[in-house]
């Protein structure tokens, strides 16, 4: 009856969340942070499993009881999984709406259980709706179903501020962790939790997920995976440490995988930063969507990376990079461009203020020509470069 994949790292973790539990001293909300993909939903809900299983040990849940059986098919009623969804079409009535959520969250969950090995990240735009809240906080009113326990599961808990409304979706929230019901457990997991209102980051305990060692990224992707060793090994040098967003850099057939596609868009976004050609980066602005600026995100932590690949080659030119198949564009770059180490990673800024005008769905097309425009001047000055760049090629 599984279908959650095993649960990869973060040992210390899992050992603390333990033996707390176990002592009967587990906080009632849990904050869990950390880089994307890099395990938060997955030892959520590991945690699950755990106040629901009939028979945990010292070594953690028994995985043979029935609670357990459940917990790992995602089919517990008392453990309930809420995550950002896409707005359904419009309903008549604030009760339609909310079953209109419930019926999407059920059929995402049905795409869970039958491919729970997946990327973390989608081109949809998705969000934790305010009826969504609605729908949790009338489910933590009711007694558990079939145990004495239960938890809930808040994923990308930072998506509650990322829309209309927010601030009614969060403070609903913020209602159920100021009273939590007895016996039950709420753990949200976020990749930003700046972005969570500060009143509820008060009222849990965060516990901070590390990304994992490399060697614990290659022998997950290659025991539950079946892409050729060159391509892991890519992925695993690309994955900053996380096996979700390796998945998203493996092949996808015969093309590249969607995180590696969005890679190379945000290097051709560098690269019109960084050269004096005005056009090039008005023709980028201009090739983005109209609307729809949450779409941004990935591309524009894509973008992140380059730069901090770039600052790093500027500080030493045998640092450690993310892009190993572009360390030779980053040293001629730098030597081109005359990189100062400290200019490029405080562009890093300009990035991150566009992130947050993406989160609020800005118009994706001036904001990103407004942000090469910054990182031209911040990178190179305003006048450019000292010399003609060389033909630069994409890795």
């Amino acid at each position: 009856m599984n279908t959650l994949h095993p649960l990869a790292g973060h040992e210390k973790r899992r050992a603390a969340i333990l033996r707390s539990f176990l002592a009967g001293r587990l906080p009632p909300t849990l904050l869990l942070h950390g880089p994307p993909g890099v395990g938060k939903q997955r030892l959520a809900l590991w945690v699950g499993q755990l106040i629901l299983c009939e028979a945990p040990t010292a070594d953690g849940p028994c995985n043979a009881c029935r609670g357990c059986r459940m917990a790992l098919g995602l089919q517990h009623p008392d453990l309930v999984w809420y995550f950002p969804l896409e707005r359904p079409r419009a309903r008549s009535s604030r009760e339609k709406e909310e079953e209109a959520f419930e019926e999407a969250r059920h059929a995402a969950l049905d795409q869970v259980r039958s491919a729970p090995l997946r990327p973390s990240w989608s081109e949809q735009v998705r969000g934790i709706h305010f009826p969504m809240i609605r729908n949790l906080r009338k489910e933590a009113a009711r007694r558990p179903a079939a145990g004495p326990r239960r938890l809930f599961l808040i994923a990308d808990a930072e998506e509650l501020v990322a829309q209309d409304s927010s601030a009614a979706a969060a403070n609903a929230l913020l209602k159920t962790l100021e009273e939590p019901p007895d016996d039950t457990w709420f753990i949200l997991t976020s990749s930003e939790p700046g972005r969570i209102l500060s009143t509820i980051r008060s009222r849990s305990t965060a516990l901070h997920l590390a990304p994992l060692r490399a060697d614990q990224v290659e022998a997950f992707l290659a025991d539950h995976t079946d892409a050729e060793p060159e391509a892991i090994d890519k992925a695993v040098s690309l994955s900053g440490g996380s096996i979700g967003r390796a998945l998203g850099f493996l092949p996808d057939g015969e093309a590249d995988g969607p995180l590696d596609t969005i890679r190379r868009d945000a290097f051709r976004l560098l690269r019109a930063a960084i050269e004096r050609r005005f056009a090039d980066r008005y023709a980028l602005a201009l090739a983005q969507k109209v609307s729809g600026g949450r779409g941004l995100h990935e591309l524009l932590i894509a973008l992140e990376g380059w730069i901090r690949d770039l600052a790093a080659i500027a500080a030493w030119p045998e640092a450690r990079v993310l892009n190993l198949d572009a360390r030779s564009w980053l040293l001629d770059t730098v030597r081109t461009h005359a990189i100062h180490p400290d200019l490029a990673a405080a562009s890093i800024e300009h990035v991150e203020s566009a992130r947050d005008a993406a989160a609020g769905n800005a118009n994706p097309q001036l904001l990103i020509g407004n942000l090469l425009c910054q990182l031209h001047r911040a990178l190179v000055g305003s006048t450019g470069s000292p010399r003609e760049p060389k033909p630069l090629k994409t890795p």
